[in-house]
């Protein structure tokens, strides 16, 4: 197995509540997407290669704009294509299917790009802050699959994740009494509630601490967690794909939640103290904008990222 890990970005979500490409809209002074930061963060981390996946019905507005801008990025990068084609032989993805399969048959179109290296996955609309990178590289530099899969995940608390324009979804951390993930679970609608935040469950709310860490989807994967993804995959496609044709997705942390149910894994949990930024809804935008700007201006990024 390669020891040099290298970063999974994933980039060919729909963005159906923000209204718009996510992936390639401008929040830096030069024109940067969040994308942009990010990369910057992951090379002065110790990455050195990239791997983003898009889909090709937006490949020429990305290669347009964030591609041509990452020409002078030091990072050797390379593309993967998430298309609703791309299934095990014998199957064929539904009529009127229009929506990704999910963020597990992600990473799954961008297999043979990964090869046999360890490899942390990132969302392109996220900004995660650059001691969120240097954790993970550590723990992937380190990563060794010997009894358990050895993986690993950077938490944030819940309070430096939430948006004042609405509700938003968050993967719920439990950890063991060493450390690691226990459980991800899945809570929709979080939203800011004074000294707590809150969210539906059925006719009622329920409350969350603020301090609560959760799950940015920032994971470290040996390549071990490829086998496991196929193996989810094609049980997707037979059990849960034909119960909601056009909207069941294939998730990666169900599939990381199932490999520890089986004690097949173990998740280390970093924790990370920083603000996370992105924009789930359009009126989200101007507040990532003004914090990229604070720090640029604070020396922490340089006008132009690739200058």
């Amino acid at each position: 197995m390669s020891t040099t890990p290298i970063l999974v970005v994933m980039a060919a979500g729909m963005g159906s509540r923000y209204g718009g490409l996510k992936q390639i809209d401008p929040v830096g002074s030069h024109g940067e997407a969040i994308l942009d930061y990010s990369l910057f963060d992951a090379y002065r981390a110790g990455f050195r290669r990239a791997v983003i996946i898009i889909k090709e019905a937006i490949r020429e507005d990305f290669m347009a704009t964030v591609g041509k801008r990452l020409e002078r990025c030091p990072l050797e990068i390379s593309y993967a294509y998430q298309e609703l084609t791309k299934l095990p032989e014998g199957f064929i993805s539904p009529e009127n299917r229009e929506k990704p399969f999910g963020t597990g048959h992600a990473i799954l179109c961008a297999k043979q790009e990964i090869g046999n290296a360890p490899f942390a996955v990132i969302n392109a609309d996220d900004f995660y802050g650059r001691s969120a990178f240097m954790e993970i590289f550590a723990a992937l530099s380190r990563a060794k699959d010997g009894q358990f899969l050895d993986f690993s995940m950077v938490g944030y608390y819940l309070r430096n994740t939430l948006s004042k324009n609405g509700g938003v979804a968050r993967g719920v951390c439990h950890l063991d009494d060493q450390g690691n993930l226990s459980g991800l679970e899945e809570c929709i609608g979080i939203e800011d509630h004074g000294d707590q935040a809150r969210y539906p469950s059925g006719e009622q709310w329920k409350s969350l601490d603020l301090n609560t860490l959760v799950s940015m989807n920032l994971f470290g994967f040996t390549p071990s967690i490829l086998d496991a993804l196929e193996q989810g995959f094609a049980q997707f496609l037979t059990q849960e794909l034909p119960k909601n044709p056009l909207k069941a997705e294939f998730f990666l942390p169900t599939v990381v939640n199932q490999l520890m149910d089986q004690g097949l894994a173990k998740v280390k949990v970093l924790s990370s103290s920083d603000r996370w930024y992105g924009v789930t809804y359009a009126a989200d935008k101007p507040v990532v904008v003004e914090a990229l700007a604070k720090m640029t201006a604070d020396g922490q990024y340089p006008q132009g990222l690739w200058k």
